[in-house]
């Protein structure tokens, strides 16, 4: 696809240290790379390797100690704090390991809540969110809370949320972990389709083995550095 060749975000020598009792500790020692329009994208490896850090840093959660991520040509460390709320609100979409969903809000309410932060009018918004369930099979849990899902349930929800102001990339932070095989799979297949059908660019930090073979462009990260970079051929 044409739009693969559109470079969308890039990270310039990311480096980022926490300090533990005073004592530096690297987690990201000087990353650089590029994340094109349409990627289906994996940064793999070990615990402690700094991949959730790294996703962070390009989702702007997270300021580098070095470097800079610049998203369609414009530096995201420029931007004030609530510039930068505004930008995530409406680039970005995130899915987290632990789900993240609010839990007095129902499934509706919680996908209708980036909406409401953007001003989308109640019923416009009610009838997308309600659209987006649907379209990913859960229509049946509008009226549920989180509590009385399952965890696939929720992380389906989780999607839902992450995709309905339609962003430019979503960042999914370990999406599987806490899923079965089955569950995590139906997520994935759910995950590419939206790669597919909406150009909705992916990029997850996982060492799920289900998550890596689903890659079109595989990173490995390793003691905070890019070991390798992979193109799995599909």
């Amino acid at each position: 696809m044409s739009n693969h060749s559109q470079e969308l975000i890039r990270a310039v020598q990311l480096k980022k240290i926490y300090h533990d009792n005073g004592v530096p500790v690297p987690a990201v020692r000087g990353v650089s790379l590029s994340i094109h329009r349409g990627d289906f994208l994996v940064i793999a490896g070990p615990s402690g390797s700094g991949k959730t850090t790294l996703l962070n840093m390009l989702g702007a959660l997270d300021a580098p100690t070095e470097g800079e991520v610049i998203f369609e040509g414009e530096s995201l460390y420029q931007k004030s704090r609530q510039e930068l709320a505004d930008w995530r609100l409406e680039k970005i979409g995130f899915v987290f390991q632990a789900y993240n969903l609010i839990p007095v809000l129902t499934a509706l309410e919680n996908v209708e809540f980036p909406m409401m932060l953007r001003g989308v009018p109640e019923k416009e918004r009610r009838q997308r969110a309600f659209a987006m369930l649907q379209e990913l099979g859960i229509g049946e849990l509008a009226d549920k809370r989180p509590n009385e899902m399952s965890g696939g349930q929720q992380q389906r929800v989780a999607v839902a949320r992450a995709i309905v102001n339609q962003p430019l990339v979503v960042l999914a932070d370990e999406p599987t972990a806490n899923l079965d095989s089955h569950t995590g799979n139906a997520l994935l297949d759910l995950m590419v389709k939206m790669n597919q059908t909406k150009q909705i660019t992916f990029v997850f930090s996982s060492h799920d083995p289900k998550v890596i073979q689903r890659a079109q462009r595989l990173i490995w990260l390793e003691d905070g550095l890019i070991r390798k970079e992979e193109r799995p051929t599909l």
